[in-house]
């Protein structure tokens, strides 16, 4: 079975070499680089592209991506895993806020470049429990800040279009995965469960919203398990 990883923003595919390792045990791994951004759709079909048929795993923004591939291309998607995943914002007001937040961040990036960036994104209370060591932090900064802003503004969890409706539509086994500390991802993750109709599992483990560099083995092992349990 082959085991899609897909990073989150501002991270590259080495941000799961950890957790890659622990799986790389009882699976192939490919952990992949998102290559031109488009929109959410767009991109997704772009990491089907390079990922083929396999078990996808995505963090964060990752996870918004592998959603959407898992929706409109489930022949590609054996089994789904969402680290600290969201469907989106429903809210109106919500998104628009968002997307007034994710463009700030992008003329920051683009006005200040990337190390600057970095260190203000880095500083939010959200990756508090990131380790100094953590794998792919260096990684970073071979981004672009013309890349960082056109994932806020194309990418962002307000200029996607929510996919809460979309999820009993889901046709494979899915794991959601979140941490302790982490409230708000948590509380998606439990009101995902209840309306994704297929094989679904709402895994915690200590932490907080970063798990793939905070808890890397663990999350790895539930990969592998999960991937192990449903091998077509």
């Amino acid at each position: 079975m082959t085991v899609v990883l897909v990073p989150g923003f501002t991270q590259t595919a080495s941000s799961w070499s950890a957790v890659a390792r622990v799986v790389a045990e009882s699976c192939d791994v490919r952990a992949v680089d998102l290559q031109d951004v488009g929109d959410v759709a767009t991109t997704a079909g772009a990491i089907g592209d390079a990922g083929g048929p396999g078990i996808y795993a995505g963090y964060s923004m990752g996870g918004r991506i592998c959603l959407r591939l898992a929706l409109d291309r489930p022949e590609l998607v054996h089994g789904l895993v969402l680290v600290s995943g969201t469907p989106g914002i429903e809210d109106p007001a919500e998104r628009a806020a968002r997307v007034a937040s994710d463009e700030r961040w992008a003329e920051l990036a683009e006005r200040s470049g990337v190390d600057a960036f970095l260190e203000q994104w880095l500083a939010q209370p959200m990756f508090a429990t990131v380790p100094r060591d953590a794998p792919g932090l260096a990684d970073r900064r071979s981004l672009t800040a013309a890349f960082l802003a056109a994932c806020l503004r194309q990418l962002g969890t307000g200029a996607m279009k929510p996919m809460w409706d979309r999820l009993p539509a889901l046709t494979m086994p899915v794991l959601l995965v979140t941490g302790t500390r982490d409230e708000k991802f948590t509380a998606i993750a439990r009101r995902m469960l209840d309306l994704v109709r297929t094989d679904a599992t709402h895994a915690e483990l200590d932490g907080g919203h970063a798990l793939l560099l905070e808890q890397p083995e663990p999350l790895g092992e539930l990969i592998a398990t999960f991937a192990s349990q449903h091998d077509h």
